[in-house]
C-alpha cells in the first residue's frame, strides 16, 4: 500500500476554535492527532463517520467529520457530538481543518467561514 505524505493546515480561526475548546475537552489535542493519523492515511469522506458537504459552489472538496473520539467525553465513543470541518485538496496531497465544534454549541458549520476561505 503506498503511504500518502498528506499535509495538514489550520486556519487561524480553527486554532480559536480549538483553544476555546480546549478548555473543556482537555483530551482534544490527542484526540485530534489520532484524527490526522487517519486523515493522512483516508482523506477523503468515508460514511457513516464523514461526508462531503456539497451544494457549495465551489471546486474545494469539504468534508465534515461527524465521529470523533474525544477521551474527555467519558462513555460517548465516536458520538461524542464534535464535529471537524476540513478542505481535502488531493492533488497537493493537502489538507486544511477549517472549523472545530461541538454540535451542542451550534446547529451547523460556518458556510460564511468555509467560502471566505476556499472561493
Amino acid at each position: 500500500m503506498m503511504k500518502i505524505k498528506v499535509q495538514v493546515e489550520t486556519l487561524s480561526e480553527f486554532q480559536k476554535d480549538l483553544k476555546r475548546l480546549i478548555k473543556k475537552y482537555r483530551t482534544l489535542n490527542d484526540d485530534l492527532e489520532e484524527v490526522k493519523t487517519i486523515l493522512k492515511v483516508k482523506p477523503d469522506e468515508r460514511p457513516p463517520f464523514s461526508f462531503r458537504i456539497d451544494n457549495l459552489g465551489i471546486n474545494t472538496c469539504v468534508i465534515k467529520v461527524k465521529k470523533i473520539a474525544c477521551k474527555a467525553l467519558k462513555g460517548n465513543g465516536v458520538n461524542s457530538g464534535l464535529r471537524l470541518i476540513y478542505a481535502w485538496f488531493e492533488v497537493e496531497e493537502r489538507i486544511v481543518f477549517i472549523e472545530l465544534y461541538h454540535k451542542n454549541d451550534k446547529e451547523a458549520e460556518d458556510m460564511e467561514r468555509i467560502l471566505a476561505n476556499f472561493r
